[in-house]
């Protein structure tokens, strides 16, 4: 989001109004499971561990904040983690007790599961979207190797005859890269219809 907004301005109205799945889970805590739990929001210090520096600006958006406080209150990035485990000593990953997971919001779908991958928020929404339209499930994507881009792939996925470019692109340079193609026309004969960053 920064990125466009500094950068490229000229994309804003063609990002989605979603909120990240990190900005999605912040309220159902600190509303659904505090209220099942019967636990006091205000009782609840939600930790969110991303792999994305850029997860640490989000949660300060005051945008993204319900009643001027913040649903999720802190981020530490993957590193920041295994640095904070290896200076307790939490190390021998081996003998650490396996724990049952403990559903805390119920089973979730096929569909929630992919959250957490590159590409798994658009590759849900599509095969909620191909589905619904549909009345079948989407079968197989085939992502390849966008041309003269790495680090960034794309698909077309045939939608009842209409033929819908997707795309998904990892990290900071990659996606400079994609937003200065499509300025230049590189999709201008298969326009990108939904990018995943």
């Amino acid at each position: 989001i920064n990125l466009v907004e500094k950068k490229y301005p000229q994309f804003i109205p063609n990002l989605s109004t979603c909120r990240s799945p990190q900005m999605m889970m912040g309220p159902l805590i600190k509303t659904f499971w505090a209220n099942k739990a019967h636990v006091n929001p205000d009782d609840i210090f939600h930790v969110s561990i991303m792999p994305c520096t850029a997860k640490k600006d989000e949660i300060e958006r005051q945008q993204m904040w319900r009643h001027s406080k913040k649903d999720v209150d802190v981020v530490l990035t993957t590193r920041e983690l295994a640095r904070f485990f290896i200076r307790s000593g939490i190390t021998d990953w081996k003998n650490v007790k396996e724990e049952e997971y403990d559903d805390p919001l119920g089973a979730s779908t096929g569909a929630a599961a992919l959250f957490g991958v590159t590409g798994g928020v658009m590759e849900a929404a599509l095969r909620t979207a191909y589905e619904l339209h549909t009345g079948e499930p989407l079968g197989k994507i085939e992502f390849q190797d966008c041309r003269g881009l790495a680090g960034v792939k794309d698909a077309i996925v045939d939608v009842k005859g209409f033929p819908l470019h997707i795309a998904i692109v990892n990290g900071t340079k990659n996606t400079r890269d994609l937003l200065k193609k499509i300025e230049a026309g590189a999709f201008k004969d298969k326009p990108l219809h939904f990018v995943e960053v």
